[in-house]
């Protein structure tokens, strides 16, 4: 299953962030107020910074940085074009977006059970664990790349699993 590229999305936040003239800590705080305010969470420019190099990203974190550089999660896999993938919606401040993980684990649960797998056998396809999949049920946090390994798997655009938070 294609990868969401961490690295490639801090190489396109670099080359924004260079051809714009921004030093790092600009850069940051331009995305921390992607929303039109300065996030109640602010994303530390260390978890900007490290994606260089990280496996795993945080999911809230990284719909910002996607949203600062107006381009789809699906652009970021191996392979694909930047116009890639369905556009993350408007987000009407004073809100933010983050994942909508319940609907998501719903898609989930529907199609595992359309295909007769267990949780282990569908996490397996993804390349998560059966842990990451069940635990959506409760709408906590997710990140990057696991959310694109099973919206992936699920044939959907990541923006349909999105959605408007007041944090």
């Amino acid at each position: 299953m294609r990868d969401f590229g961490l690295a490639d999305l801090y190489a396109a936040i670099d080359v924004q962030r260079e051809s714009r003239g921004l030093s790092w800590p600009q850069a940051v705080l331009e995305i921390n107020m992607v929303y039109g305010r300065l996030s109640m969470h602010p994303i530390a420019r260390s978890s900007v910074t490290s994606l260089r190099t990280k496996a795993v990203a945080e999911g809230d974190a990284i719909l910002a940085i996607l949203k600062w550089l107006n381009r789809t999660p699906e652009s970021f896999l191996p392979g694909a074009a930047v116009s890639d993938g369905q556009s993350l919606p408007e987000v009407p401040s004073p809100l933010g977006l983050r994942f909508d993980t319940r609907k998501l684990h719903a898609a989930v649960n529907a199609q595992r059970v359309a295909r007769g797998l267990t949780w282990s056998q569908a996490a397996r396809e993804m390349d998560v664990s059966p842990n990451t999949l069940t635990n959506m049920a409760t709408g906590p946090r997710t990140g990057f790349p696991h959310v694109m390994r099973i919206t992936r798997w699920l044939d959907r655009p990541l923006a349909e699993f999105t959605r408007f938070s007041r944090w």
